[in-house]
């Protein structure tokens, strides 16, 4: 897609700059497990351009199976970005006035360090002897990244749900850094029923005999079978059931009644099939382990004497949380107590818990009210940094 292109909008999609930024040397990362990559390669994408001041920028954080094309084509899937809705020009993310990043996050597989990777020790995929990651060390890398382009505080961290984890490690790791935040449908630790989910996709992929124990590249051989099951899983749980039953219901599938055998009868089995089907396509099934891993281990409170207001006691920054009426992955009460957190240490926070039956995902799909609030609060961010309107 150029940079001219069309987007599922009607509108232009920005002009996005693909980069990779390389790091060699001993313990080029140092991981929160005491181990270190030794090589890092972070791929990102900016949009929008970097004032004088270099006090415009927004870094966006993906969500699980996100990636740093937030708001350009995936070279995978031919797709548009996957938050276009809020990153481009005339957005609240308005690449016209502000410069947006977005970088593959450390154990991915679009081009950042991770699993699927050469592991310079032996010359093969790393497989399963890739270090296990975590939330922060996907911070630290991200932060590594804004060193390098020269930014010392960040206009605003926003992201979704693994995105949100993200933002809430930036506000507690970086305070100093960070003027606003947007930590959205998420959570400061990952629930018992939400790693529950996580094992069951994981489980799904180590059970698929060509999964060959996290050896698979070497074999020549894909889990695709397995990787599509804990994508289906996984799928449900970011729909609500209201959801499900407005856009299926039990409607039959291409026929005009129940075929009496294990087919895709209904529309709804129809849709999980290919949500899996697809997925494989474009992410790596030891990714899909690491990185679902990354989340169960996160537990910000639990770094801070088990006190989540402890985590905030440097925050200076501006902070909107928000949530989903309908979101059962990350509910409600998830974002309140981050909100409790910050209230208690006398924090610039506000929160807006919109109104939708469209579950989880609702963060990035077209929720009017969504994007007017977001838009307001970058706009005072953005004056109370001094930044002029509209550039």
């Amino acid at each position: 897609m150029s940079a001219a292109a069309e987007t599922l909008t009607g509108i232009a999609a920005p002009p996005a700059r693909l980069e990779t930024l390389r790091l060699a040397g001993p313990r080029a990362l140092v991981l929160e497990s005491g181990q270190a990559l030794d090589e890092l390669t972070i791929a990102y994408a900016t949009y929008g351009t970097l004032d004088a001041a270099k006090s415009n920028a927004i870094l966006v954080c993906h969500a699980l199976t996100g990636d740093q094309h937030v708001a350009s084509t995936n070279p995978l899937t031919g797709k548009p970005g996957w938050w276009e809705l809020m990153v481009g020009p005339g957005r609240p993310f308005d690449t016209d006035r502000f410069f947006v990043i977005c970088a593959n996050v450390v154990g991915g597989c679009m081009g950042t360090t991770g699993p699927t990777d050469i592991d310079p020790a032996t010359g093969k995929p790393y497989g399963l002897a890739f270090p296990v990651i975590t939330i922060r060390d996907m911070v630290r890398a991200q932060a590594l990244l804004v060193d390098h382009l020269g930014i010392a505080e960040l206009l605003c961290v926003a992201g979704g749900s693994m995105g949100g984890m993200q933002v809430l490690e930036w506000m507690a790791s970086y305070p100093e850094r960070v003027v606003s935040a947007i930590p959205i449908a998420t959570a400061a630790k990952h629930s018992a029923q939400n790693i529950a989910f996580h094992e069951v996709g994981r489980q799904a992929v180590m059970a698929d005999p060509d999964w060959r124990g996290g050896d698979y590249l070497s074999a020549g051989a894909f889990p695709s079978k397995g990787l599509a099951v804990a994508r289906m899983a996984a799928h449900i749980t970011y729909l609500s059931e209201a959801a499900l039953q407005r856009k299926f219901g039990r409607s039959l599938q291409d026929r005009q009644t129940i075929s009496y055998a294990f087919d895709a009868d209904f529309q709804v089995e129809s849709y999980l099939r290919h949500q899996g089907r697809s997925f494989v396509e474009r992410f790596y099934a030891n990714s899909y382990l690491y990185i679902t891993r990354a989340m169960d281990y996160f537990d910000l409170a639990a770094d801070h004497g088990g006190q989540l207001a402890r985590a905030f006691q440097r925050l200076k920054a501006r902070v909107c949380v928000a949530s989903f009426t309908s979101d059962w992955l990350f509910p409600t009460v998830e974002s309140k107590r981050i909100v409790h957190a910050l209230n208690a240490v006398a924090a610039n926070v506000s929160f807006v818990e919109f109104d939708t039956d469209k579950g989880h995902d609702a963060f990035l799909l077209d929720v009017p009210e969504m994007h007017a609030i977001f838009r307001g609060f970058i706009a005072a961010a953005a004056a109370h940094r001094g930044l002029k309107a509209g550039g």
